[in-house]
Order: structure tokens, then C-alpha cells, then sequence
């Protein structure tokens, strides 16, 4: 049953956390050959792969003398800017003894926020998969800031798993998948194969945070596979301590937990609109719009604007909600925050004898909305 679900596979993106590469001195030599080893083994089976690595922090903390996790951020950026090129300098040479070439990517959710510099990263990854190089992505710990975190690697690995096109996310952790209850404190808890569709329930069973040198626990990973389920990708939580995982898991053993991708898959930009773009700003809308939104599938229109918040300039994403104040949608803004204030309320026929020009009629193109808590419907674009 499990080949079957992963015949379809030829592009793989592997997250591995600190939690598998570290030990109590730092990272871990031997995992890390180990998982050379796995990866090299994919990549002769015929599959594209791209690596996203956590372990920067954990590679550099000794040096400062950090004990656990860095208590700030400029600690933890020290030890990211210090272990980083330890990092991939291991990786090179871990590879090197495959004869397989390694590209460092370091991105912030700035690089993919913006539509241009998502596309040219992208460009890059596939440019790296078409000569055969492994990329090796982490975020850019040294210089990130909380307004363009991604918060943990394994939201960046959904976020690259839809920016390269993969066909399914692995992420090696250092438990064997998902339980229905915390194996460390119950013994009869049950592991969890398989997940159809990710509720409520499922998300409560995966409990906090994670360790000492990492910033995701299982939460984050079913929360990453979620993302990637909406994008019509499955997700496979594997204990990535243990070594042959990678080949087990394509030769079709029930290994870890498995989560099946959304029956309706959601177009690679609308997926970038609703988890990757940051919204800068909220448009509370009347009961009107929000009803021809959401039951009618139209764009939004200046005249159903009854108020703003923030500040949001063209092109950014921003918030729609209803005359409650709860958000309903999200969606990319035609006009700044200074246009659409001398705008709403009026009819799209004024815009123009108001501003002097217009970009359009619509202040967010149904194109370029995605509505919250409504399955996604099939769509063509990317």
C-alpha cells in the first residue's frame, strides 16, 4: 500500500532537524555521514532530492559557550554565523566521498514574500537540480529578524516542498512519526501510520515544543505537512536516527507516520498567497462583500470597504474580515494604503476620477485571494 502511495514520487525534499544531527558536544559527525549516505542512495534510485538542514546553532553554540538553548537572539545569531559554514563545510565533505556536488541556500520569508525574488529562488533550486547538485537550504539565522522569520525549518520545508515543485516532504525527526498520545509518558501509546486528512484532533496529539537546540516539535511538523497536503503533496514524519530510513521507506515498509495529501489541490500561487506572504494590513468589509466573496466567488470591490488597518503598500497580502472582525480570506491589495483610503466606499466607475488613473477595478482579484478554513478547488495556474 505505501509503494502505491509513493509511485508518483520523483522529487523529494528531506528536512532534518537538530535534534538528529546534534549530540551534547555539537553536531554529530556520524549522523550526518549516515545521512549522506541515505540521500546518495535516493538519488541513484532516480529521485531529485533537496535538503533542508537545520544545525547551524547547534554547530556554533560550543564555541560561545552556550550550555542549552541561546537565551537571545543575538546569541543564537552569533552561534548560526559561527556554525554555519562548519555546517556545510561537513556536508561538502560528506558528500565529496559520493562524488556529489552541495549548494548552500539561505533564505529569509522576505526572499519568498515577494513574488520576484520567490520566482528567482526558485529559478536557482531548479537550476541546482537540473545539474545535478544537492541544495542544502537553512534559514539565514545571522541576519532574521521575527518580522521575516519562518519561524522554524520545518514551515521552510513545506514552503520549499511548494517552491520546487515536490512530489513529497520527508522530514527525519527523533521520534518514529506521530502517536496518539505521548509515547514518554504513556507506554500504550499507539504510533499512527497513516493520517488521512489532518483534523483538529490530529493537531492536538502532536503537543509542544521540541529540544534544547531545535525551535519545532511535532506540532510544527504536522502544522508543515498540513501546508504541504493543501499543495497535493503527502508528508512522512521518520525517526532519522536511525540509519537506511530514506531506502526503507521507498522500498515500501509501513515506516513512520504518513499524512495523505488534499484530494483538491491548491494552485502553487494561491498556496503562496494563503502560507508564504505575510500580510501587512486588515480590510473590514461589509455584509455584502463578504457574502460575494465567499458564496459567490467574486473579487473584491472598493465600494463593500468599510474601514482599514495597518499600513500596506501595493501588492502586499492583507486580512479580510467580516463586520465581526474575524478574518475570513486573505489576499494580495492592487492599491496602497493612501489610495485605498480616498477609495472605499465608492464605486469602482469613480476610482479613476478620484486617483487620476486606476489599476483595475477590483481592490483584490479573486485570482489572487484564498479564503480561510474552505478546501481549496483545482486549479491550472502556478
Amino acid at each position: 500500500m505505501r509503494k502505491n502511495l509513493l509511485s508518483h514520487v520523483k522529487r523529494v525534499v528531506v528536512k532534518v532537524g537538530s535534534g538528529v544531527l546534534s549530540n551534547g558536544d555539537g553536531l554529530d559527525r556520524r549522523a550526518i555521514d549516515q545521512l549522506s549516505r541515505d540521500i546518495v542512495e535516493l538519488r541513484k534510485r532516480g529521485y531529485e532530492v533537496a535538503l533542508v538542514s537545520s544545525g547551524a546553532v547547534a554547530a556554533g553554540k560550543g564555541d560561545l559557550g552556550i550550555v542549552g538553548r541561546p537565551r537571545t537572539i543575538p546569541l543564537k545569531q552569533a552561534a548560526a554565523a559561527i556554525g554555519q559554514s562548519r555546517l556545510i563545510s561537513f556536508y561538502e565533505e560528506a558528500f565529496h566521498r559520493h562524488d556529489l556536488k552541495v549548494a548552500q541556500v539561505l533564505l529569509t520569508r522576505d526572499d519568498l514574500a515577494n513574488r520576484r525574488r520567490y520566482l528567482n529562488a526558485r529559478n536557482t533550486l531548479m537550476t541546482l537540480l537540473d545539474y545535478d547538485v544537492l541544495p542544502i537550504i537553512n534559514e539565514n539565522d545571522t541576519v532574521v529578524v521575527d518580522e521575516i522569520r519562518f519561524g522554524d525549518n520545518d514551515n521552510l520545508s513545506a514552503m520549499v516542498t511548494n517552491l520546487i515543485e515536490a512530489n513529497l516532504l520527508v522530514i527525519l525527526s527523533d521520534v518514529d512519526g506521530l502517536y496518539d498520545r505521548d509515547p514518554r509518558d504513556n507506554p500504550e501509546a499507539r504510533l499512527l501510520h497513516e493520517v488521512p486528512r489532518i483534523t483538529e484532533e490530529i493537531e492536538a496529539m502532536a503537543g509542544g515544543s521540541g529540544s534544547d537546540v531545535g525551535t519545532g516539535g511535532m506540532a510544527t511538523k504536522v502544522r508543515a505537512a498540513k501546508r504541504a497536503a493543501l499543495y497535493g503533496v503527502g508528508t512522512v514524519i521518520l525517526n532519522g536516527r536511525e540509519a537506511g530510513m530514506l531506502g526503507r521507506l521507498f522500498d515500501g515498509e509501513p515506516i513512520g507516520t504518513y499524512f495523505l495529501p488534499a484530494s483538491n489541490r491548491m494552485a502553487a500561487k494561491k498556496h503562496w498567497i494563503a502560507f508564504t506572504k505575510k500580510p501587512r494590513g486588515k480590510l473590514l468589509l461589509d455584509s455584502g462583500a463578504v457574502t460575494a466573496i465567499v458564496e459567490r466567488g467574486k473579487s473584491l470591490l472598493p465600494s463593500g470597504i468599510r474601514g482599514v488597518e495597518g499600513g500596506f503598500d501595493r501588492g502586499d497580502a492583507v486580512r479580510l474580515c467580516g463586520p465581526d472582525g474575524e478574518e475570513f480570506a486573505k489576499g494580495v491589495i492592487n492599491y496602497s494604503l493612501a489610495e485605498l483610503l480616498r477609495i472605499m466606499g465608492k464605486k469602482t466607475s469613480e476610482i479613476e476620477t478620484i486617483l487620476g488613473y486606476k489599476y483595475g477595478d477590483e481592490v483584490v482579484h479573486r485570482d489572487n485571494l484564498v479564503l480561510k478554513d474552505q478546501p481549496p478547488t483545482p486549479a491550472e495556474e502556478s
